[in-house]
């Protein structure tokens, strides 16, 4: 069994709980429960490591750099770990391990100067950023090394320490990248602890941190600002999505339904950022229709350690069991089932690439986060009716708008009521851009200077003169 990580130190704990491989339904590893004195002492450490973490910006940048290698020596470890606790295929779960310490050198390298506002024979005004100190994070099992990435790289780079919890659906890579931060990080600037919803509770509330950095859906979200608010905690909150996907009429249907398909089947579906309605011009609906299908026919399911499977199981049994009652509910209120349409047969959390024509709102595949591989196609007449649809949700992460023509397909993606909005492509995250939702799908912002930023305190720093 892998420890938690704290102070620098592999900890074990007496209680356990169950991992289990999605691709079995079948227990396969052991997590530690984290007690509440644990907590304290993860808590603690941090706190003490923070004094002389954050007094050597250039120190930080080249332990991140020493992370980074350490993190990609680790990848064959890191990729078997997550494909046993999230069932990605092999190929994906490679990928999001080999971001990884790209994303930490990204926080590494930036030059991030002092903002002079007025030098003149008055004053020098200067704006800095100063760490916050202690942050709690929490991240959600669908991507757990890409989302442990996204907050220690500008959490430390910003001089505040750690303590961070995984999902107890998929907490095993991240105990291991615990450890192997702990080869090259001081005692204390990341610790790992891992356990469920009441470790959360007790984390988010916890006197010591002074900043939440959260993924995870909406409800739970609103309980992590609840409980941050009691002594004004500063949150990030990286939560829910239901994107929409805008096609014209003049794009090319069957090369933008193939893109499109792989977006939203992207890790089983399983992505908050990712089409999950998709507008089809009434005049090209069939068209658009019939090769949807035709991709989801095509899409091998299976064995996540089989090079020739393309889409492996949903994670976690919870979501399983919400699929197929989203899927079920569709085909009760009339929906079309262009493909698939039901759970596969056999061991583990498998469904079939899911297509539902003829649906609109007031269908629960349509009003909620699916989060899974189903994707309901929207026939609209006029572009105006399409945003207007798009909009009329509580979501507003990110969208698209899908043309042959940039400029007017531009002018369609700065209507979108969403955090992002990309034009001719979907889910494009790099790391020097913020990302954050509008409306229900979050506070704050993650990624980019804008990221780093939302990791300290501003500070102006005002010289009188003369």
């Amino acid at each position: 069994m892998l420890s938690m990580t704290i102070d620098g130190k592999p900890v074990d704990t007496r209680d356990t709980f169950d991992v289990v491989n999605p691709a079995t339904g079948a227990v396969e590893a052991q997590a530690p429960e984290c007690t509440p004195e644990q907590l304290d002492q993860a808590m603690t450490s941090a706190a003490r490591a923070q004094t002389s973490w954050k007094r050597d910006d250039e120190a930080r940048r080249q332990t991140l750099r020493d992370l980074a290698d350490a993190v990609d020596a680790h990848q064959e470890e890191l990729t078997g770990l997550l494909v046993q606790e999230t069932g990605k295929p092999r190929a994906v779960a490679a990928a999001e391990v080999a971001s990884s310490a790209p994303w930490i050198r990204y926080y590494a390298d930036l030059d991030w100067p002092k903002r002079v506002i007025q030098d003149d024979s008055t004053a020098r005004i200067e704006v800095a950023h100063r760490p916050m100190g202690v942050v709690a994070a929490i991240t959600p099992w669908n991507g757990p090394v890409g989302m442990w990435t996204w907050k220690i790289a500008p959490a430390l780079r910003g001089g505040n320490t750690v303590v961070l919890k995984p999902s107890p659906f998929t907490p095993l890579s991240t105990l291991l990248l615990g450890r192997i931060g702990a080869e090259v990080l001081p005692p204390g600037v990341i610790n790992i602890v891992t356990g469920g919803d009441e470790l959360g509770k007790a984390m988010t509330s916890h006197p010591t941190p002074r900043k939440i950095s959260f993924t995870g859906s909406i409800p739970a979200g609103r309980s992590v600002a609840v409980n941050a608010a009691h002594d004004l905690k500063r949150v990030t909150l990286e939560l829910g999505g239901n994107d929409a996907a805008i096609v014209l009429d003049d794009a090319d249907l069957e090369k933008t339904a193939g893109t499109l398909f792989a977006f939203s089947m992207f890790n089983c579906g399983q992505i908050c950022c990712i089409p999950k309605r998709i507008f089809v011009p009434a005049n090209r609906y069939e068209e658009f229709v019939d090769a949807f299908g035709a991709a989801a026919r095509a899409t091998a399911v299976g064995d996540p350690t089989d090079p020739a499977t393309a889409m492996g199981p949903l994670t976690t049994r919870p979501q399983f069991d919400r699929v197929s009652e989203l899927v079920s509910d569709a085909v009760a209120r009339g929906a079309r089932v262009v493909s698939g349409g039901k759970p596969i047969e056999g061991g583990g959390y498998f469904f079939e690439p899911t297509v539902f024509a003829d649906v609109a709102e007031g269908v629960r595949i349509v009003d909620e986060e699916q989060f899974g591989p189903v994707i309901p196609l929207l026939k609209y007449d006029t572009v105006d009716e399409a945003v207007t649809r798009a909009n009329a949700t509580d979501y507003g992460l990110s969208g698209s708008v899908w043309s042959a023509d940039e400029e007017k397909a531009r002018a369609v993606a700065e209507q979108l009521e969403c955090g992002t909005a990309w034009v001719n492509c979907h889910a494009m995250l790099p790391s020097h851009a913020p990302f954050s939702g509008a409306k229900h799908s979050g506070l704050g912002v993650a990624n980019g200077e804008d990221g780093l930023r939302s990791f300290t305190e501003q500070q102006v720093i005002h010289t009188a003169k003369g």
